[in-house]
């Protein structure tokens, strides 16, 4: 835990270091985010310990002296299968109502402590809101506190008409600078251009996009921090996504996005329908004509002038058709992205109580084969066994949002592979074999090699 602690503390630094944060505030980020690292600590701390302790029997001798009294490797194994059982479903339910609460009051302090330093706020080569009326991107940052700003495009909101980018400041360099108290933040423009889109009643004049420029060496630009000074890092803010849901309430959301994902379908399908105009044929009040015998196409009906203009149509309404289709193509593959993380997210829940078990009975067996016990062979043999199970399960995730694998399968593909071989490793444990018994090996090809000499 303290290892991927530390991993979380370098992945988040940005958005807690340079902000005055106080040290508490912190380790409420943390004390939120920790829960989420359970379903990988937990699995990796169970095979770790069961190789460590039944590895030290053996190495100890400790099942030799059991086995002499009668008890088996399975009945050696039975207190601490009841313990694991335990604790698997203790796992159970912290998945599924502790870590989408504290999902949920992470996400929100994240959200929170990110309006807390507008300077941190913007990160580079993105558009990053400032406030109410800015957005601002910047080609890079600098200085001690991120300060200096270089490569500035600032797009500022007009409070009469707020829909719409009608004022584009463009500048080579900046710098933020205000006094300490004040609510007023001065960004200093230097060598730009200020661009001014002029709304127009009449039409004609609005098709000339007129606009006004202006240029300037230094311009200053003045932001309210009123509303960002005064932020409540307890602020409860709309937030959700699949990972802020129990069991429960994720078949509702799964279900909801399905229905919704198919009207829509439906709803594209026929207007698409529509749009060919097969379904006017429909009417009967439109009469047949007796066509003539010899008929190359059905463009011969009309004139020339005619033909020229339905061949211009029927090539209009294949682009915008294909348009229309390329569009909702990505809308559908955003929908389906979203739908199997909301799947993969309910399975998740299901397959750590399991996921511990298994690994409990690849562990101890496989410590009881190698014989050595302490932190040395076990914790190698034990972080190879789990990265292997780890990664064969972010791979098979990562496929299955793009509707490559099934959710289903992409979550429990790594504990189906992790289950044949726990089965595997406690017959070997229990018969006293080896994992891999090399002797016998070497032995049934030397009699293979025989028998093709004699022949």
């Amino acid at each position: 835990m303290f290892i991927f602690v530390l991993q979380t503390i370098w992945l988040y630094i940005a958005e807690l270091a340079g902000k005055d944060i106080d040290f508490i505030i912190i380790l409420k980020f943390l004390w939120f985010f920790t829960p989420k690292l359970i379903p990988l600590v937990l699995p990796l701390t169970i095979l770790v310990t069961s190789l460590m302790v039944f590895g030290g029997f053996s190495e100890r001798y400790e099942f030799a002296a059991m086995k002499s009294t009668g008890i088996s490797l399975q009945r050696a194994m039975r207190s601490l299968t009841v313990f694991i059982s335990i604790l698997a479903l203790t796992a159970f339910f912290f998945a599924n109502n502790i870590i989408p609460y504290s999902e949920y009051k992470w996400q929100n302090l994240r959200r929170n402590l990110a309006q807390v330093s507008p300077s941190m706020v913007i990160s580079e080569g993105q558009f990053s809101q400032i406030g109410e009326g800015f957005n601002i991107k910047v080609d890079k940052k600098s200085g001690e506190n991120n300060e200096f700003l270089t490569g500035i495009i600032i797009h500022e909101k007009n409070p009469a008409k707020p829909n719409g980018n009608y004022i584009v400041t463009i500048a080579e360099t900046g710098e933020f600078k205000s006094q300490e108290g004040s609510n007023t933040l001065s960004l200093i423009l230097n060598n730009g251009s200020r661009y001014e889109d002029i709304q127009e009643r009449d039409i004609k004049k609005q098709k000339r996009m007129p606009f006004a420029k202006t240029d300037f060496k230094q311009y200053t630009v003045n932001i309210d921090l009123t509303e960002l000074n005064n932020t409540d890092i307890d602020r409860e803010n709309d937030l959700s996504n699949q990972n802020m849901f129990n069991i429960r309430e994720l078949f509702v959301e799964i279900d909801s996005l399905s229905k919704g994902f198919t009207k829509d379908i439906e709803a594209f399908a026929n207007n698409s329908y529509y749009r060919t105009g097969v379904s006017k044929f429909n009417n009967k009040k439109i009469k047949a004509k007796k066509l003539p015998d010899s008929l190359d196409s059905y463009l011969d009906l009309f004139s020339e002038k005619r033909q020229t203009e339905i061949a211009k149509m029927a090539l209009n309404n294949a682009k915008s058709t294909l348009q229309t289709i390329n569009a909702k193509k990505k809308a559908y593959k955003i929908k389906t992205k979203r739908l199997n993380k909301y799947e993969m997210s309910l399975h998740d829940k299901q397959v750590l109580p399991i996921a511990c078990i298994i690994l409990f009975f690849v562990g101890a067996p496989l410590g009881a084969i190698i014989r050595k016990g302490g932190m040395g062979l076990p914790m190698v043999v034990a972080i190879l066994l789990f990265l292997t199970y780890h990664f064969i399960g972010i791979f098979a995730k990562n496929s299955a949002e793009d509707g490559t694998l099934h959710p289903f399968i992409a979550t429990w593909l790594s504990t189906f592979i992790m289950f044949p071989l726990s089965i595997w490793l406690t017959y070997r444990a229990t018969t006293d074999q080896g994992v891999f018994d090399l002797e016998t090996f070497v032995g049934r090809i030397t009699k293979l090699f025989k028998k093709k000499s004699k022949k």
